[in-house]
């Protein structure tokens, strides 16, 4: 298979999936979703395969959606309609977006994170689709468009972290390093950099020698319990309301910002903790 955003392999069981923007710290393009969910298609049609790895390429595991190019450029784009708006246009790539994703959840193998670096927002829906997350000391994770332009669509937080935790991180939108996501229990372990690629090959080796249909037993076993509590139907209202923070008074505020001051700026003034949209908040 070719690919333009990812890369593929297969050895010892383990099929790897590797985030491959590099240059971009393995932003979300228009390729990367179909791309990710084709990957793991072909690596559960394989009877070689027993679990699937996905790491990133370079110094991040993801920075989230290519959102310069959407929020710097002037006027409407894919990620911004002209008013008025159709939150259905939205939904369907927004949601469509999601499913892919959530492939990793679907998935009949196992599925871990190696996270590198960065996993931040629509980088950590990726990572918190995986069913297990291994992480680095020094990487950082969490969801900064919370605090204005987004909602994480797989809505992956509360499920992990339970309300009061997942509450901490969306209404902050604040970025936390691997130890401490390890001792929120958002993630399965933390290691150093220099330990990341050997914890992961033992986990994953150890989880290779187990009978393909055992596995499949024990993740859509355990997956019922999270359909059961209303999973989809989460998944469904937050990729309504991604779509509407965008087209908020505050949301339309952030995209002038970006346009008129860059969006490396405009983002550094929503991180500040300074209020944001003071002038058109309601």
């Amino acid at each position: 298979m070719s690919f333009n955003s990812i890369s593929y392999s297969v050895a010892d069981r383990v099929a790897t999936i590797v985030l491959n923007r590099p240059e971009a710290l393995n932003a979300i393009d228009a390729h990367m979703p179909s791309e990710l969910s084709q990957a793991v298609d072909s690596a559960n049609r394989d009877k070689n395969v027993h679990v699937i790895v996905l790491t990133g390429a370079g110094s991040s595991f993801c920075s989230g959606y290519d959102l310069k190019q959407y929020a710097q450029a002037e006027g409407a784009n894919e990620g911004q309609q002209e008013m008025p708006w159709d939150p259905m246009v939205d939904f369907e790539l927004m949601y469509g977006n999601t499913e892919k994703f959530m492939s990793l959840w679907h998935s009949n193998k196992p599925t871990i994170a190696k996270v590198n670096g960065y996993a931040v927002a629509g980088g950590s829906d990726i990572a918190l689709c995986c069913d297990l997350v291994v992480m680095t000391d020094e990487g950082k994770i969490g969801y900064p468009p919370a605090r204005v332009w987004g909602i994480p669509t797989p809505a992956m937080w509360v499920y992990r972290l339970g309300a009061e935790k997942a509450k901490r991180m969306l209404f902050t939108g604040d970025l936390v390093d691997g130890q401490t996501a390890k001792e929120m229990g958002l993630v399965l372990d933390s290691v150093p950099s220099d330990q990341l690629d050997e914890t992961v090959d033992t986990l994953a080796g150890r989880i290779t020698g187990v009978p393909r249909n055992q596995l499949m037993m024990s993740k859509l076993m355990i997956n019922s319990a999270l359909d059961n509590m209303g999973l989809k139907t989460t998944q469904m209202f937050a990729s309504l309301f991604d779509g509407v923070a965008r087209h908020s008074p505050e949301g339309l505020w952030f995209k002038e910002r970006a346009e008129e001051v860059g969006f490396k700026k405009a983002v550094e003034e929503r991180d500040s903790g300074d209020p944001i949209a003071p002038d058109v908040s309601r």
